[in-house]
């Protein structure tokens, strides 16, 4: 299964939480993990967060989300 991961960035910048959830939820890869971790993090829930960072391999960033949301989206670009 291929996820749009534009489309769910697309979604969480318009604040469509919901959406977003929706098309990465099934993803296990890292960046549907981190995509994961971020909707979580906005949402306030930091436990589940730090788990889908940690599925990741990595730990919860220190930046805020608008410049972790810039950098999904540039990881993102550069997924063929």
């Amino acid at each position: 299964m291929t996820i749009n991961y534009l489309k769910a960035l697309d979604f969480a910048k318009r604040g469509d939480w919901h959406a977003a959830h929706e098309l990465i939820q099934s993803g296990s890869d890292i960046m549907s993990c981190l995509i994961h971790a971020y909707l979580h993090r906005v949402e306030g829930d930091l436990q589940n967060a730090d788990y889908w960072y940690q599925r990741a391999g990595t730990d919860m960033p220190s930046i805020d989300l608008t410049e972790e949301l810039a950098g999904l989206y540039d990881r993102a670009r550069e997924i063929p």
